[in-house]
């Protein structure tokens, strides 16, 4: 879906940030890999657990890591704009092949996966992506250096520079620009075509209501300056977890659908204090945000006729 070069004219010169754009939380949780370690900053008694009872352990961090259905490939043609890639390197390994991680670390490697997004937006030249890196757990400062010069070579004249005066459609597609890259650590600083990390607020609530009554108190306290996501994406602590055993957080996120839903066609994108821009969510296709979150822009329209 090219929605974006699809919207009307008059919304190609709203800044990016004053757009509703449909995000996906822990995006690469898809391809998991139910055998690779746990991430180091796991607890030393979750990592002990694990090692004793991993038949027990492993389907249920399996069941409850796992956000996300769609391959990367499909997410960008359904309509997905915002990427949270949780970026990392496995302990012991030898070479520098980056993984994506939740828990435990995917089977894909992140150059690839990257590439294929690469590829995409070859075919897509009017359509804009945020790439989100973060966490990068088990890269030192030489694993960052590759990284980063592996994107730049990647992704090339399509990244766009911190200082691009106005950040609209219109604007990025003059200058043939098609990536905002958000990296964030203190490694991107010298970088101009890295972003400084985009403010995601979690809810870090397992009901509807809780994760609506977070974000309504924080639209009360104004919204950031630029980019920032909107996750309405739900979770459970261990001791939910343990008290429900048979539950996936597919099985929470799809009983707490239309409560969401309901409060996510309240909401306005733009510039008023209280507006959204990206709004991120899980198990994007079987759940329909995306198309909810681009029909959100029309209400920018109406004003300004």
């Amino acid at each position: 879906m090219d929605w974006m070069s699809g919207l009307p004219e008059p919304l190609w010169d709203v800044p990016l940030p004053h757009l509703a754009i449909p995000g996906s939380h822990d995006t690469m949780s898809y391809c998991l890999d139910i055998n690779s370690p746990l991430v180091p900053s796991e607890s030393d008694a979750f990592r002990l657990l694990d090692g004793l009872f991993s038949c027990f352990t492993r389907p249920v961090i399996f069941r409850w890591a796992t956000t996300q259905d769609k391959s990367i490939e499909e997410q960008l043609s359904m309509g997905i704009r915002f990427f949270d890639l949780r970026v990392a390197h496995k302990p012991n390994d030898s070479s520098s092949d980056l993984r994506f991680t939740h828990v435990i670390y995917t089977h894909l490697i992140v150059l690839e996966t990257l590439a294929s997004v690469s590829v995409w937006l070859q075919s897509h030249p009017k359509e804009v992506v945020i790439l989100a890196c973060s966490h990068f757990e088990g890269l030192d400062d030489k694993l960052h250096r590759l990284f980063i010069l592996s994107l730049r070579k990647l992704f090339g004249s399509r990244l766009c520079p911190q200082e691009e005066a106005v950040l609209t459609l219109r604007s990025l597609w003059a200058s043939g620009h098609q990536v905002v890259l958000s990296y964030d650590s203190q490694c991107a600083e010298s970088h101009a075509e890295l972003w400084p990390a985009i403010p995601y607020w979690w809810a870090n609530q397992c009901t509807a209501q809780g994760v609506t009554s977070y974000l309504d108190r924080n639209k009360e306290r104004g919204r950031p300056e630029g980019f920032f996501v909107s996750g309405l994406n739900l979770t459970a602590g261990r001791c939910y977890i343990a008290e429900n055993p048979k539950e996936s957080l597919r099985t929470l996120t799809f009983r707490n659908w239309e409560c969401l839903r309901t409060w996510l066609e309240e909401q306005e994108p733009g510039s008023d204090p209280t507006s959204l821009n990206i709004i991120a969510g899980d198990f994007l296709g079987p759940i329909p945000l995306c198309p909810l979150v681009i029909a959100l822009n029309q209400k920018l329209l109406r004003r300004k006729r």
